[in-house]
């Protein structure tokens, strides 16, 4: 069966998926934007897990469990911050991308959301990080039937219209 690509727009923290990605960052101890909200709403525990992770490099992801999210799980993806495209930023963003899709197909899991990593206070534009997420997306799943689902979770209507353009909808 053909895995379901879609873009929404909502609060992550909500999703009734089997995974959140997290736009981390490379302490895993929270922050800003999505980061915050995700902690805030999974509780401490999150937070107390992270604590033994000891951190993650950029391109890469951890996986936590979700706490008091309707999510059982966590990735940690630590996107790049921006700075203007010499510095590997396409290549570490579609970095959390794979590593996000191996460490769901490690541990089972069938329904994954996705914010819009490093778009916010991490500047990496918009329109590029759309394409990088989608284009990862669509190679991951035309190699395997782990996944039946994946969002895209915006969290506005320009981000939202980005997704949906790039995904043909």
């Amino acid at each position: 069966m053909a895995t379901i690509i879609e873009a929404i727009q909502g609060d992550i923290t909500a999703l009734d998926v089997d995974a959140i990605v997290n736009a981390a960052n490379t302490t895993l101890l929270g922050g800003g934007g999505v980061d915050g909200a995700i902690h805030r709403a999974a509780g401490p525990g999150l937070l107390a897990e992270c604590k033994k992770l000891g951190g993650c490099p950029t391109g890469e992801a951890r996986i936590t469990g979700g706490h008091r999210l309707r999510a059982r799980h966590v990735i940690h993806a630590v996107g790049p911050v921006w700075r203007g495209g010499g510095d590997a930023e396409d290549e570490l963003l579609a970095g959390c991308y794979r590593a996000s899709f191996a460490l769901a197909v490690q541990n089972g899991i069938r329904s994954i959301a996705f914010p819009a990593i490093s778009t916010g206070v991490y500047r990496f534009p918009r329109d590029r990080a759309c394409r990088i997420a989608v284009a990862e997306t669509r190679s991951f799943v035309a190699g395997s039937e782990a996944l039946g689902r994946v969002v895209f979770c915006c969290f506005d209507t320009d981000n939202l219209a980005l997704y949906r353009k790039e995904l043909g909808h």
